[in-house]
């Protein structure tokens, strides 16, 4: 494993030994020791330390101007300031430019610097896994990885991808549910100059009404009944990264206004709060909607329409991705028979043609869940097509051969639109003509 480097800047030669020694004890530092900034400095972008401590008051210079000099050289190298005063107002100053602690010179020195880099390197590892894993998910969410298809329909989404990537354009997608709306807006993430940030999403129609404004813009303590404390949202967590606004045809036109003013402005309040937060996120939309009709009807806001509409990509169906079927079939089927220890299964040519004749309306979601269930039904090392079964269809009248109280047909009823509609309650609300606070309230009675 390798070693912490430390650097130790400190011009009283008794503290740069105490320090060192102390620090030392841990077989896992290393640590060089520097008796001016100027050393220092030089030795900085060579030397590529994990952790510098630094005497404030050093003789060719200040620890705030050292300080600031190394925010310069990488803001993110953690910097404890040592000093033999303790003045509030300079401890204040010195955390605002960045440093990660202030430690006095005193009988406890040992315990705090001791403690101080020891959090540091938690959070150091702590970062260096998350880094790990987003390096991950960004060669999972490459493009031909993350989307299977080389039908004409899927090259040219790809083609958009590419240029979305190249850019902090807002993109826009659309597409029936069970497209890969998600997926798309993934991996063009994680393949822009983005990827290292966070990728936040909110389901805009999963949140009811009365709470959006707070998950999207965060709330201070007391805000509203409930808020207990103060509470970031999805703008302030994806900054410098993507968010990713789900569904964005269900927002209501007061909410369409507030989130209109963020995007121009890039600065919005928390709710309950007058403090200005800048933000810098980068955009993308999706909804199974034509936003185009929306704003005809009145209910989306043209302007917004417009700030949103960025670089537009179309999702096609699977019903119009024909010879991209067998091969995410075939995907899916390796896939699955890897995540479940099974051996590799093949596909028999007449499992192929009933899989073509198929519609799909949950499109590539739906395959998925054909193809697992075959896979799971299949006696031998060969799906066949007696081993796939085509469930939507008949649902319905197989509910309606049992013998069910009315308030029983409606939960049934609404679970099934939910589950169609992938929890979209706005939606389902339209499609069942019911208020949407019918289902919020049956839900949380755990009715649903």
């Amino acid at each position: 494993m390798r070693k912490t480097k430390i650097f130790v800047v400190e011009d009283d030669p008794m503290f740069s030994r105490l320090i060192a020694y102390h620090l030392t004890q841990n077989p896992d530092n290393e640590v060089i020791t520097f008796n001016s900034g100027k050393d220092f400095l030089m030795a900085l972008s060579s030397g590529n330390p994990d952790i510098v401590t630094l005497d404030y008051s050093l003789p060719d210079s200040s620890g705030l101007e050292i300080l600031a000099k190394i925010q310069e050289y990488n803001p993110d190298l953690p910097v404890v300031i040592i000093s033999g005063q303790e003045n509030i107002s300079t401890v204040v100053e010195l955390l605002k430019h960045g440093a990660r602690d202030y430690i006095v010179k005193d009988n406890e020195i040992k315990n705090r610097i001791w403690n101080t880099i020891k959090n540091i390197k938690e959070n150091l590892t702590l970062r260096d896994e998350i880094r790990t894993l987003r390096a991950e998910i960004g060669k999972k969410y490459e493009f031909t990885k993350s989307i299977i298809g080389n039908s004409s329909s899927i090259k040219q989404v790809f083609s958009l991808m590419e240029k979305a990537v190249k850019t902090n354009i807002t993109v826009s997608i659309t597409g029936e549910t069970g497209t890969g709306k998600e997926v798309v807006a993934k991996a063009i993430h994680y393949n822009s100059s983005r990827s290292k940030k966070p990728f936040v999403t909110i389901n805009v129609s999963a949140v009811p009404e009365e709470l959006i404004e707070s998950e999207m813009f965060g709330h201070e303590k007391g805000a509203f009944t409930g808020a207990q404390a103060m509470r970031i949202g999805k703008f302030e967590e994806a900054d410098k990264g993507t968010l990713f606004l789900d569904e964005i045809g269900e927002m209501s036109l007061s909410m369409q206004a507030k989130l209109l003013r963020a995007i121009q402005e890039r600065e919005f309040s928390r709710v309950g709060g007058n403090a200005v937060i800048k933000t810098d996120v980068r955009i993308i939309v999706a909804t199974h909607r034509n936003l185009t009709e929306e704003v005809s009807k009145g209910n989306f806001r043209e302007d917004l329409y417009y700030r949103l509409l960025g670089l537009p990509i179309v999702l096609p169906p699977l019903r119009d991705r024909e010879s991209d079927i067998i091969l995410l079939a075939k995907h899916f089927i390796n896939q699955f028979c890897q995540e479940n220890g099974m051996e590799k299964l093949n596909l028999s040519k007449d499992a192929q043609e009933k899989l073509l004749k198929y519609p799909y309306p949950g499109n590539v979601r739906e395959l998925k869940a054909i193809i697992e269930l075959a896979a799971v039904m299949a006696n031998t090392n060969t799906i066949e097509a007696a081993d796939i079964n085509f469930q939507r269809s008949s649902s319905m009248n197989d509910l309606m051969m049992e013998e069910l109280t009315l308030n029983e047909y409606n939960k049934r009823i609404i679970n099934s639109f939910l589950k169609k509609y992938d929890d979209n309650i706005l939606l389902v609300a339209k499609k069942l003509d019911i208020g949407k606070s019918t289902i919020y309230r049956m839900k949380k009675n755990g009715e649903l």
